[in-house]
Order: structure tokens, then C-alpha cells, then sequence
């Protein structure tokens, strides 16, 4: 199907869901409910039996992570700089401190000898990010963590579905964060969700995203941890639930899609694509460093230019430790010098399932026109 505007992103979304939804909002039952309770087993069922709990955002995922752990005031969380500002956001939120260390070029993520390096006394957790559906070296990560006893909060937000030797990302290791936003793998909506290694801390958690509200045998509710409100309604779990079903399917046409962009793109933009990973990559976008050292215009440029054809794109990502909030710790440019680079040369291109490989033919040609070799 050749569709018109490509945005960089867009959720599939079929009559059958919208007719699901439909069907929950005539039934009354719109926040937390049966809908929900049914999407965290499906949830639990899709990795493995393992506890899920799903909740308003995968940036609220993080913050109840971190204080499901006990992380707060004094404390440090290790990231990298290259990531979405949540990361950073949820763990200043708990009172602790982000620690940034740099990341791979091609992987675009945690340079795993450089978190080593920045632990310190204070380090209580890691918190990786599977930058673009690509998972982190899964074995080094819970080695280094053990060593160092060590939590790790993964922020998967842009890894549902992502597997590792085979297991799907969330299924093992410590606490998983996932997004169902409208530009991830699959969506709700808005909302997120937390897998658990065990049953006590999903069960904290469940207190934690609704006010930390306990009830009493009498009938009487009590709270004696200070919660907040993050809880997903029954309006968003019904899609989530359609959309898991599919995620599988989606994940497949994606690797299918971003397989034309590799066949189109390898010769001019050597050394500058994402890396490919395998089967078990899930890419949730796809984005080239541009080579702006031979370009007669600007990305900024470049990107208007790509829209004036009809063609969206965005940029993934800003370097976290060089915004205003961050500065504020001390951190400035040359800190980290492939977050940097990727910051001022990274273009995130369409990706979604609906496209079809015209669709990113018509993108290659735009791009390969506009950037001269």
C-alpha cells in the first residue's frame, strides 16, 4: 500500500480494535478494571510467566522501578547519554543522581567498559536503553551487575518483542520498562508496562502507581507508602491486548522494511548505518548518522526539505547530558563523544508497518537526491 505523508512513525490500528475499544466504553468499565487485569497476563504470558504490571507510561514504569528498589536521595543510577530525557527524568524524580557514561557508535548502546569505570560507591542500579529494538549484550550487562551487586531497570521502551539468543527481552534478568506510545512496536495509546523477576516488588508496585492505598480486612483503606497515580484504564489494556496479539507480525514487517533500507542505503551511507543485529532485533525505528561533512545544507534543512516531499523525520536522540537540566551537574560538550556525535548527525527515517517497500524506496530516493556522495 503507497500511502501519502510518511510520518517517521505511525501504530497500526484495524476496525477490530477500534471496535474493541468501542465495545469497553459501552460496557462502563473505562479506568482500571478486567481489561487491564487481562492485558498484564498476556503480558506475563508472553515472557515467560514472569509478573507484569502495566501502568499510564513507560517514564512512569522507571520511576516506580527505581523506588520499588529502594533508590532515592543519595543514591546513583548509571545511563547513557544517548537515550530519551525519561531516563534521566525518572531517576532525578526518586532523588537520585543520573550517572552518564558514553555508548557504542554503531550500537548506540551502554558502553559497557565505560559503566564499569563509573561505578562507584553510591551506584545502586544500571539502567541500559536496547537503543532502537537493538538489546544490549545481555550476558555482560548481569555479569557486570552481579559483580557489583548491582539492580538493573532495562529501559525497553523501544524493545518490546526484542529477543536475546532467543528469549524475548523482559522474560530473565531484573526489571523490564516497556512503552506502548503511538511510535513503539505496539501501542495503547499512551501507557507502559514493568516485567518482574519477582512477585513482591510487581505487587509493590501495584500499590505505588494508585496511591499507595492498602485495603483493610475490615473494608477500610489504608496507605502507608506515599503512592501516585499510574494506573492504566480498561480503555487502553483492550488495545494493548489486540496489539500484543500482532506484535510478532509487526516486529517481522519491520526487519522486512528496514531490510530495503539497508539493500538502498549501505554504498553511500557506509559506516553510518545503525547496526543491523539479528532475528532478534526488533527495530522500532531506523536511524542513519547523516554525512554532514560532504552535505551543502543543514539537517535542519534536510529534514524540511524531506517534508516538502512528503516525508517525515525526527531526530533520536538529543544527548541527554547536554540539556539545560543536566549541564546543571556539571556535565559539557566532549564528555562523551559518540553520544555527541550522534546527537548533532543522527535523522530517524519512516518506519512502521503499514509501509511498503515503495514507501521506503520513495525515502531512499528523497535522501540519496539530497545528500551527495
Amino acid at each position: 500500500m503507497t500511502l501519502g505523508f510518511l510520518p517517521f512513525a505511525r501504530p497500526t490500528i484495524d476496525e477490530q480494535m477500534i471496535s474493541g475499544i468501542a465495545e469497553t466504553v459501552r460496557s462502563y468499565q473505562l479506568t482500571s478494571g478486567p481489561q487491564v487485569q487481562a492485558f498484564e497476563k498476556a503480558l506475563s504470558d508472553y515472557h515467560g510467566g514472569r509478573p507484569a504490571r502495566v501502568v499510564t507510561s513507560a517514564t512512569a514504569g522507571l520511576e516506580l522501578a527505581l523506588l520499588a528498589c529502594g533508590i532515592g536521595p543519595g543514591d546513583e543510577v548509571i545511563m547513557p547519554a544517548q537515550t530519551f530525557f525519561a531516563c534521566a527524568n525518572a531517576i532525578s524524580r526518586t532523588g537520585a543522581k543520573p550517572i552518564f557514561v558514553d555508548v557504542e557508535l554503531e550500537s548506540r548502546n551502554m558502553d559497557l567498559k565505560a559503566t564499569k569505570a563509573a561505578i562507584t560507591p553510591h551506584t545502586r542500579a544500571l539502567m541500559p536503553t536496547h537503543f532502537a529494538g537493538h538489546p544490549l549484550d545481555m550476558d555482560a550487562l548481569y555479569a557486570l551487575a552481579q559483580q557489583h551487586h548491582l539492580r538493573v531497570i532495562e529501559d525497553a521502551a523501544l524493545a518490546i518483542g526484542t529477543r536475546w539468543q532467543g528469549k524475548p527481552i523482559g522474560s530473565f534478568g531484573d526489571i523490564a520498562s516497556f512503552s506502548f506510545h503511538p511510535n513503539k512496536n505496539m501501542t495503547s495509546i499512551e501507557g507502559g508496562a514493568l516485567v518482574f523477576a519477582n512477585t513482591e516488588e510487581a505487587e509493590k508496585v501495584e500499590r505505588l502507581r494508585f496511591h499507595g492505598i492498602r485495603r483493610l480486612p475490615d473494608g477500610t483503606r489504608d496507605v502507608d507508602v506515599v503512592g501516585a497515580k499510574y494506573n492504566m484504564p480498561d480503555v487502553h489494556a483492550r488495545l494493548g491486548i489486540a496489539q500484543l496479539e500482532r506484535l510478532d507480525e509487526f516486529n517481522a514487517r519491520r526487519r522486512l522494511l528496514v531490510a530495503r533500507y539497508f539493500e538502498r542505503l549501505s554504498d553511500r551511507f557506509s559506516g553510518m548505518l545503525p547496526i543491523k543485529g539479528d532475528e532478534g532485533h526488533s527495530w522500532n525505528m531506523f536511524a542513519p548518522l547523516l554525512p554532514l561533512d560532504r552535505m551543502t545544507i543543514s539537517r535542519a534543512e534536510l529534514m524540511k526539505a524531506l517534508h516538502q516531499r512528503g516525508i517525515g523525520s525526527g531526530i533520536s536522540y538529543e544527548a541527554v547530558h547536554l540539556t539545560t537540566a543536566y549541564r546543571a551537574l556539571g556535565y559539557k560538550e566532549g564528555d562523551f563523544p559518540n553520544s555527541e556525535r550522534i546527537a548533532r548527525e543522527t535523522l530517524t527515517l519512516p518506519l512502521f508497518p503499514m509501509m511498503g517497500l515503495e514507501d521506503i524506496d520513495r525515502v531512499c530516493d528523497a535522501l540519496l537526491e539530497l545528500t551527495p556522495q
